[in-house]
Formats: C-alpha cells, sequence, structure tokens
C-alpha cells in the first residue's frame, strides 16, 4: 500500500527535525514539543492539519517572541527541504500576519525549500493592494522559487486552499504578475503562470482569449504557457480558443472503424479501443484528437473526463489509432457500476460514441 503523505510526520522525522532545531536552540524542550505533537487527535489528522498542529506546537515550544522564533527557523530552513517542511511558512501564516517586515522576509526565504503559496494567501486577504505589490517585486527575483511564489500564491483557484474570492471575481491585479513573468526561463515558474491563467480562465474565459491574442508569437516560452494555460477551454471543445491555436472545423474529417475491445470489464481490467481518423480534404490538418469517458457517479448519472490522445498534422487519407484506457480507484475518481460512455471528439467535435458496461465489485 502507498505511504500516505501525512504519514511522513514519523517519529524518525521528528527525532531527525529536533536535532537539526536544537542545533540552533540547544534549550528546546523535545519533550513538551513531542508531547504536544502526539495527543489524542494526532492520528485522526489529515496533512494540512498535521501541518497547522506543528506549527501551533512549535509556538509553544520556541521563544515567546515571534521574530525570536522566526529567527531560528530562518538559521535552520536550508538544512530542511521537502513538502514535510510546509509547516515553516504555515507558522508565518498564523502568527506572522501582524508583523509585516518580518514576515514578509520569512515566507521569500521558506519558500526556497518548501513554498509559502498557502501562506501568502492570508496576507492577500488583509491587504490585498499591498500583498500583491509585493508579489509584483517577487517576480523580479532572481531566484526562481520566489518567481513561481509570486505567480502561485495569488492563483484564484490554488488547490489545497482557499479560494481567493476577491480575484476569482476580479483577476486584473494578477495580471501585471503574469506579464512579468510570461517569458520566464525557468519551466517551474512557467507552469505556475500557465496554471494561474487557468484558473483565471474559468470564470473569465474571453479574458484569457485576450491575453492568448496579444501574447501569442512574441517567445517560445509564453506560447507553451499560453497552450497549456488555454487546456480547459481546449478540452470544452471552446471554438474560439480552437481557432486561435490553429484547430478549424473538423467538418472534412471523420471517424470510422470505431470498435471496443468489449462491451463489459471489469474494475482493474483494460479497455482497449481502436479507430480510423479520415481526413476527406485535400490538404493535411492539424488536428487535436481527445477520447471522453462518461462516467457513472453514485448519483446515477454521467460526467464526462476528458483524455488526451493525439494533436499534430494528419495528412490526407486513413490513419489508425489505437489507445488502451486502465480503470481502477484513483484518489481524484472512484468508479460505479453501470452503462458508461466512450466518445470521440476532433478539433472540440464529437465524431462517434460508444458505450460499455463497467462492473464494480462491492467490498
Amino acid at each position: 500500500m502507498a505511504e500516505l503523505i501525512k504519514d511522513r510526520y514519523s517519529p524518525s522525522f521528528f527525532n531527525q527535525f529536533i536535532k537539526i532545531l536544537k542545533s540552533a536552540y540547544p534549550s528546546f524542550d523535545e519533550n513538551q514539543f513531542l508531547t504536544f505533537i502526539y495527543d489524542d487527535e494526532w492520528e485522526q489528522r489529515e496533512f494540512k492539519q498535521r501541518i497547522r498542529h506543528i506549527s501551533v506546537a512549535l509556538r509553544e515550544s520556541l521563544p515567546q517572541s515571534y521574530d525570536s522564533s522566526i529567527e531560528i527557523l530562518l538559521t535552520i530552513a536550508p538544512q530542511c527541504k521537502g513538502v514535510e517542511y510546509l509547516f515553516f511558512p504555515d507558522f508565518v501564516e498564523v502568527f506572522g500576519l501582524d508583523n509585516w517586515e518580518t514576515s514578509i522576509f520569512a515566507l521569500e526565504q521558506f519558500t526556497k525549500y518548501s513554498s509559502s503559496e498557502f501562506a501568502v494567501r492570508p496576507f492577500i486577504l488583509k491587504n490585498q493592494p499591498k500583498m500583491m505589490n509585493q508579489m509584483q517585486h517577487w517576480a523580479l527575483d532572481e531566484d526562481e522559487h520566489i518567481r513561481r511564489l509570486a505567480s502561485e500564491g495569488c492563483r484564484p483557484r490554488l488547490p489545497w486552499a482557499p479560494v481567493l474570492t476577491a480575484l476569482k471575481k476580479d483577476p486584473t491585479p494578477i495580471l501585471p504578475i503574469l506579464e512579468k513573468l510570461k517569458d520566464d526561463p525557468s519551466l517551474y515558474v512557467r507552469k505556475s503562470v500557465a496554471n494561474n491563467l487557468n484558473d483565471i480562465s474559468k470564470d473569465h474565459p474571453n479574458l484569457l482569449k485576450q491575453i492568448v491574442r496579444e501574447w501569442r508569437g512574441q517567445h517560445p516560452h509564453t506560447d507553451w504557457i499560453l497552450k497549456h494555460a488555454s487546456r480547459s477551454l481546449l478540452k470544452k471543445g471552446d471554438v474560439e480558443i480552437l481557432q486561435l491555436f490553429g484547430y478549424s472545423s473538423a467538418a472534412n474529417i471523420g471517424v470510422q472503424n470505431f470498435t471496443l475491445s468489449c462491451d463489459q470489464l471489469s474494475l482493474g481490467e483494460i479497455l482497449t479501443f481502436s479507430f480510423d481518423v479520415i481526413n476527406e480534404s485535400f490538404e493535411s490538418q492539424n488536428l487535436r484528437i481527445e477520447y471522453g469517458i462518461d462516467f457513472m457517479k453514485a448519483n446515477g448519472k454521467q460526467a464526462r473526463k476528458i483524455f488526451h490522445l493525439s494533436q499534430k498534422t494528419y495528412s490526407c487519407g486513413t490513419t489508425q489509432l489505437t489507445r488502451e484506457h486502465v480503470f481502477k480507484n484513483l484518489t481524484t475518481r472512484k468508479h460505479y457500476e453501470g452503462l458508461h460512455g466512450l466518445v470521440i471528439l476532433i478539433n472540440g467535435e464529437e465524431k462517434a460514441k460508444s458505450e460499455f458496461i463497467l462492473r464494480v465489485k462491492e467490498d
């Protein structure tokens, strides 16, 4: 069984962390800290809950002065790398909102070793103009982790984080930050910019289309960002965004010989499907080919999920495509028994559909 992320907070992890911490703060009371950590609710806490609990435990065990505590954590931060150490910026989020100068510097440093993307959000909520101005400065930093923080921290729909309602409603304060990062040399940063724009597209699709028109063709890095940022609209088959990326109407494109390897299968098994793409025009066509599965949900209704299959120029005539899809439960998807559909989409247009039964054995 795969390790749960919350179980990374093991006794060996805490022993190592305490050893590092005591090198900078010899009087640290490890017994008090561990007694606080392992309370009656520890086992039931999920990952983010454990992060917060560790932050509170540190507040109880470090010096009473917030500035002194931050100084200790800054000293040891380079030795504390990885997602497990998200409690460093979380400590700032919980206890540093009223100590701007110290907290902003700490977030800059901690993000290099874990990430401050969650911790900056309460600062945005408290004083959006001031924090967004700070993030514009971060967007110009030499360190890619700090530049990424400028984008990732203000994503309107950042996963695992509360929605930034004001920026979700009006994302224009985000745009000067993304403008500075639109051709960033770091892929780590570019992915964040694309994800931020994709968030924006879910509430303001026309704004993303405007940005695509204005930015496209300026730099290969920018073009990559725009394509990745448009993935939600592309999957929805938005005609305008498809055309912006060179995917015209698929009127002269057909699908034939669409077959499934079976009409019934069980959870854990593989469904293989194949079909022929027929380019009936007299010239090559730029095609984005996807398949969608209409999954049966717990409420007895179907919901479609789109999967990428191919994206290239197809010459005239016939091209055969084959793909396998494994049906297994994921943390983000649970399967339910019943009738499912499988559709072939070309440039956002549904070209073929077939159905099959998925059997799910009850536990």
